[in-house]
Order: C-alpha cells, then structure tokens, then sequence
C-alpha cells in the first residue's frame, strides 16, 4: 500500500466508487460478502488498492496545503515542477494562531516585529504525489490557497 487505507466513514462516503471499482473487476455484491467472510485478507488487499486509487485522484488535483499549529504557519503552493513554501512563525509566545484570538492578533499584526518570515522552494523527488502526501501526514490539511496566495502578493515571493 502506498499511502493509507480510507477510514470506514470515508469508504461509507465513497460506496457508489467502491462498487463501481468492484464492478471493474468483476465482482458482484454477493460475491464481495463472500470474498468478506472467506477471505478477509483478501478483501482488505482491495480496499487498499481502491484507497491508493483514491489517494492518488486527490493528490493529483491538490494545489494547496497548510499546516498551522499555535506558533508557525506553513504554506505550500504544489506547482507543477515544485513545491512553494511561505513560513510564518509567530515570536509572541502568548499568540497561538490555531485559536480565533491569535489569528486576530496575527491578522492585525502581520507585520510587527514578531512575525518572522520565510519563502523556499523545492523540487519533486521521482513521485510528486507521495510528495505531497508526505506533507499531509506531517498534519496539512489541502485548502484552495486563500491564504498562500495572499501572503504571496504582500511578501512578494
């Protein structure tokens, strides 16, 4: 398995794709609970095949991530040769940005003394999805790129 196995609620969300990947293997629904209760090993290999299938749709069309904890803001911009990155991090140890108060406090102060920042950038390895993938299990979420993108336009990376 190349990424992580859907949870339930997620295979619960995506039952009409999960049929449809069993139906393009030829495999009936009674022949699913069979294949369940024979053969769980079984069963659970395709479910890792259908999560890596899923994985890599999204990570194919993922163009932002952010990864935000009380003190730094990582920003990624996923382009097609590299990965952007704008890094915020917040040196008012009674700021803590993951609450609605310290990104107040952060959005009126975005630009004082305490708020250091930082552009990179970097190439793809050889896999550009489990790049990205990589980020996300570091704990980012994918976004549309609101923020990246302001920060972009006033930092002027």
């Amino acid at each position: 398995m190349k990424y992580t196995r859907l949870t339930k609620e997620q295979l619960e969300e995506l039952q009409p794709e999960f049929v449809n990947f069993l139906a393009t293997q030829s495999i009936t629904g009674e022949e699913w609970k069979k294949i369940k209760e024979d053969t769980p090993e079984v069963a659970e290999d395709e479910v890792d095949v259908f999560s890596d299938l899923i994985w890599e749709g999204v990570l194919s069309k993922v163009t932002h991530l952010e990864n935000i904890s009380s003190n730094q803001m990582h920003l990624f911009s996923l382009e097609e040769k590299e990965m952007k990155l704008i890094s915020v991090k917040v040196r008012n140890p009674n700021i803590d940005l993951t609450t609605q108060e310290g990104f107040s406090w952060f959005k009126k102060n975005w630009q004082s003394d305490f708020v250091d920042y930082l552009t990179a950038s970097k190439a793809y390895t050889e896999d550009k999805n489990l790049d990205k993938f990589e980020i996300i299990k570091q704990g980012a979420v994918i976004t549309k790129g609101d923020l990246y993108n302001w920060f972009d336009n006033v930092i002027g990376s």
